[in-house]
């Protein structure tokens, strides 16, 4: 029996955005989630290009393919640090985590400016 290959199935992702973001309280729950959306297509064009399927990712990773499946959902689920890392590793990355400042003004909580005024 032949080996199975890996064959992404071909998603236009700007199209949908295009079409979804008409749809009421779209845009705003989008926007909520955006974050989310990055680290997804991050792992998504990860294990395209390492040619692997969520079953493969899973194996090398120890786990199942429903838990590859979670983690490649967004919204749900907040990975660990480790599980990414096991991630990276399996699709043959190795994980980077930036924090990047802000350049958007924001009010600071009343917290944040009692603490920054006491100390």
């Amino acid at each position: 029996m032949a080996e199975p290959t890996y064959q992404p199935v071909l998603h236009d992702q700007k199209a949908f955005l295009e079409k979804a973001l008409k749809r009421k309280g779209f845009k705003e729950a989008y926007e909520e989630l955006e974050e989310e959306y990055v680290l997804v297509r991050e792992l998504l064009a990860a294990r395209a290009r390492a040619g692997l399927t969520q079953e493969e990712v899973a194996e090398l990773m120890g786990t199942t393919k429903s838990a590859v499946s979670r983690l490649e959902a967004a919204g749900k689920h907040a990975p660990s640090v480790t599980t990414l890392k096991k991630y990276a590793h399996a699709v043959g990355c190795h994980l980077e985590i930036k924090l990047v400042p802000d350049t958007r003004p924001k009010e600071r909580s009343t917290r944040t400016a009692r603490k920054r005024s006491a100390g």
